[in-house]
């Protein structure tokens, strides 16, 4: 019986220090931003992301045009993780966003560079070729 908890005890401590090692690893993800996937849920995070040029794109999960942009906003999420923040906010549903940056339409991008500054916006939809060069030209490579 004493065997049985050493053995217990000892595969608890194991587990913790997985568990530990596993938030230790969460938390370096987390300050070096957020996971790209959780950035076009459509709820807002804490934006632009810090040191990184940032995308914003602002609009509507039920919105036509929004929804043009879905494809592209997904694609470049993927294609762009750990180089440039791609991040969508529904603010049909988020309504408190509208206000926070400005928005009279939607959708509309907003880019900023690493430093946090807006650098450009756009109103309307607006294709992978120019969003590439638009991130291009803010330094993302």
């Amino acid at each position: 019986m004493p065997k049985r908890i050493f053995v217990l005890i000892g595969c608890l401590l194991v587990l913790g220090m997985c568990l530990g090692a596993c938030s230790a690893d969460a938390e370096d993800r987390e300050t070096a931003g957020i996971a790209a996937s959780d950035l076009i849920s459509g709820k807002p995070h804490e934006l632009p992301i810090t040191g990184m040029v940032t995308m914003v794109d602002i609009g509507a999960h039920a919105c036509v045009p929004c929804k043009m942009m879905t494809p592209v906003i997904e694609e470049l999420s993927k294609e762009y993780d750990g180089r440039a923040a791609i991040a969508f906010i529904d603010v049909w549903e988020y309504r408190e966003e509208a206000a926070k940056y400005n928005i009279r339409s939607i959708p509309t991008q907003i880019f900023y560079d690493a430093d946090g500054k807006e650098q450009y916006r756009h109103v309307g939809f607006l294709d992978k070729k120019s969003i590439v060069a638009k991130l291009k030209e803010l330094g993302v490579r």
